[in-house]
């Protein structure tokens, strides 16, 4: 009688902590968040006294700071003398929602393709604390401090340990100067699925390491960041190691035209591209540990071929943090004569000097006759089959001022040498990256609607 009673009571606290949790360690197909565009009106750094053209400009320019910081070293190292000529903050283009701790704490991050360490924001139990402190590690059942001899504490650059070897603290810089400072903990993160699936569960993944942050220097506009990149400590490859979903994730860039339309970030399953005419191509190890690089073969527009400042290898990045394309001027130059050749209309000045090759479009018959002769840009990349992803003209071409439309691809200098496939050019693209086989598909996609948002909110 007892025994029965005794199964009789753990049946009901399952139930009951069922009910309540509602969140798995395996999601099945995978899950789904929304990945919120800075600009959006469901950010905090929404700007309504911005024109759309006025927003593109602003993020170009912030294209500009980013692809400098991209360049020069992470972490420990700062820049390659060791100086740091003006320190600002981490430029962005993406947030994502986390909810961290036991009971969880929900946070606003930045989403960052190419860092590889996750860190939030957390209380340091004294009066130095950084601003919009929104985690607080006391009030959590699950947080736990990383040991100076664990190998996530030898996997992250920066660290260091002192007489306590309970505590790996980390010093993390980035290119750009910014740093970040805290120790190194676990804690679980809980994961809100994308509306309308299944009843929207939560996946649950327990003892995720991520820095707590006490410290930083620069402005992050956030409460943290989530690095999606290619190295150990990113969130992609701790979720592979934590579930069963595998090192894969996608994104679906909505057009930036589309300003209530919510972007999609997908995890395991979910990830897999499947659109009509997909491709698939390699992924090369960066040397930052935390770009996802492919490389191109060739580059076509029409049936005219472009030579490759490296032969048959050139390497980009593909960067959700900044919103222009960059490519070697040995490559962008003839490519902008053969465009201008092909679009045959009159050039205008550019809004601004990075920008080259510009046209006015605000009179109807101009603009009819810019999208009629703007032609497709073909990438041949180095991948099974030599896939080919053909960029349409939203893909290259957008307004920076008002009826002024420009090319969204600009140079690379000798102070900013990684090439770059931005925003603009990724936008109504589903780009998936599986870590584990080492490759990214792509396919041409509606990704308006590939994540269905309840009303906006922040």
């Amino acid at each position: 009688m007892a025994v029965m009673v005794s199964r009789a009571f753990l049946l009901i606290a399952v139930v009951l902590t069922a009910q309540l949790c509602r969140c798995t360690a395996y999601a099945g197909d995978g899950f789904s968040v929304e990945f919120i565009h800075r600009d959006s009106v469901k950010s905090p750094f929404h700007d309504p006294s911005l024109s759309p053209p006025e927003r593109m400009l602003a993020a170009a320019r912030r294209s500009t700071a980013r692809a400098a910081a991209l360049t020069r070293p992470f972490a420990a190292g700062g820049s390659p003398d060791g100086a740091v000529s003006e320190v600002i903050g981490r430029p962005f283009e993406y947030l994502m929602y986390v909810n961290v701790g036991t009971p969880p704490t929900r946070m606003l991050a930045l989403a960052d393709t190419a860092s590889d360490l996750v860190w939030l924001r957390c209380s340091n139990g004294t009066n130095a604390q950084p601003p919009n402190v929104l985690f607080h590690p006391s009030n959590s059942s699950t947080f736990r401090r990383v040991g100076c001899d664990s190998a996530a504490c030898h996997a992250l650059a920066g660290t260091s340990c002192g007489t306590d070897r309970s505590i790996c603290k980390y010093d993390y810089k980035y290119g750009e100067g910014s740093e970040t400072i805290g120790v190194l903990s676990t804690e679980t993160f809980t994961f809100d699925d994308a509306p309308g699936s299944r009843d929207r569960p939560q996946l649950q993944v327990a003892n995720v390491n991520f820095g707590c942050t006490t410290s930083t220097s620069g402005v992050f506009a956030a409460d943290g960041i989530v690095g999606l990149g290619d190295g150990t400590m990113s969130l992609v490859s701790q979720i592979g190691a934590h579930t069963s979903l595998g090192t894969r994730f996608s994104y679906c860039l909505a057009p930036f035209s589309a300003q209530n339309a919510s972007s999609a970030l997908n995890f395991g399953a979910r990830a897999a591209v499947t659109e009509p005419g997909a491709v698939t191509a390699v992924l090369f190890r960066s040397r930052g540990d935390a770009f996802h690089i492919i490389a191109l073969e060739d580059i076509k527009i029409g049936n005219v071929n472009f030579t490759l400042p490296n032969l048959n290898r050139y390497e980009v990045a593909l960067d959700t943090g900044s919103m222009l394309t960059y490519l070697a001027r040995v490559l962008l130059d003839p490519m902008v004569a053969e465009l201008k050749r092909r679009i045959n209309l009159p050039t205008v000045p550019s809004p601004d000097r990075m920008l080259q090759l510009c046209y006015d479009v605000r009179d109807a018959n101009r603009r009819s006759l810019f999208e009629k002769n703007v032609p497709d840009i073909t990438l041949q990349l180095i991948g099974p089959g030599a896939p080919e992803l053909t960029l349409k003209a939203e893909n290259m071409f957008t307004e920076f001022k008002q009826g002024i439309k420009c090319l969204a691809v600009a140079r690379v200098t000798d102070e900013q040498p990684l090439a770059v496939i931005g925003c603009i050019a990724q936008q109504n693209l589903h780009i998936g990256y599986d870590l584990d086989k080492g490759t990214v598909t792509l396919a041409n996609a509606d990704c308006a609607s590939s994540y269905q948002s309840p009303s906006a909110s922040v």
